[in-house]
């Protein structure tokens, strides 16, 4: 087999991610229900303004840091002007400080993150991380686990991971398409756009998916469209799949 492009995503691929924020929105929850006691409001109902104006956000400006925390906010603003309850200064930094909580938790790696990349470096594959997100919040998980030992400078950070955006990477960089691979956990922002950009695409679901990554594929696929159970599959897809190059 050729050598293979690899281009892995990051979070809640390689490493841990939805599981922090859905930490913090229960918290948020818990603590929404305790101030709108009087008011009967229930952390599903919480739960679910916040994802709707969360994920409006991230649609409109990408993968920011302060998007999440302002959702908390908004969504404490939007429940406040619904029963009439007053807002306060202090309640709003207290959310804020919450929703930055999520960006400090310890960075922990996916379930075989180390032997896949290990294996598909050693069988000769270039590697690249393809991301979303703000530089400072990424490469400070890919430091935190050494992550320069398999990507090196082989890093794309996006505010928004679109068709759009993986076809100016394919592009910029010469990939030969029929040998590139998308390996990553979003239906949205990693399986649809390589889709529709003619590259090879493996699914990794996450173990706790966010619910903005669920969409239907509406694309037929030009090559490999594989779903794996874990990241310890990925090297035995593409060489199963890759064996005829």
């Amino acid at each position: 087999m050729r050598p293979q492009t690899v281009l892995f995503d990051l979070d809640d691929t390689l490493v841990h991610c939805n599981i922090y924020f859905e930490m913090v929105i229960e918290q948020f929850a818990d603590e929404l229900v305790t101030w709108f006691a009087s008011d009967k409001l229930t952390a599903d109902e919480v739960k679910k303004k916040q994802l709707e104006i969360d994920t409006a956000r991230v649609a409109v400006q990408g993968f920011m840091p302060d998007h999440f925390p302002q959702s908390l906010i908004d969504t404490y603003h939007y429940f406040s002007s619904l029963t009439g309850r007053k807002t306060s200064k202090l309640e709003e930094k207290s959310l804020r400080e919450l929703g930055k909580s999520v960006y400090e938790k310890q960075v922990e790696p996916y379930p075989h993150m180390v032997e896949t990349l290990d294996l598909l470096k050693g069988e000769g594959h270039s590697l690249f991380l393809y991301t979303g997100g703000v530089a400072t919040v990424q490469e400070r998980k890919i430091k935190a686990l050494g992550l320069e030992s398999y990507f090196g400078d082989r890093v794309f950070i996006r505010r928004h991971k679109t068709t759009d955006a993986l076809e100016d990477i394919l592009k910029s960089h010469r990939f030969e398409r029929e040998l590139t691979w998308m390996v990553g956990n979003s239906i949205r922002t990693d399986i649809v756009p390589a889709l529709e950009t003619g590259i090879h695409a493996i699914h990794v679901p996450a173990i706790l998916e966010w619910q903005y990554n669920i969409v239907d594929i509406h694309v037929q696929p030009k090559g490999a469209f594989l779903k794996v159970p874990t990241l310890r599959e990925v090297p035995s897809a593409i060489a199963g799949y890759g064996g005829s190059f």
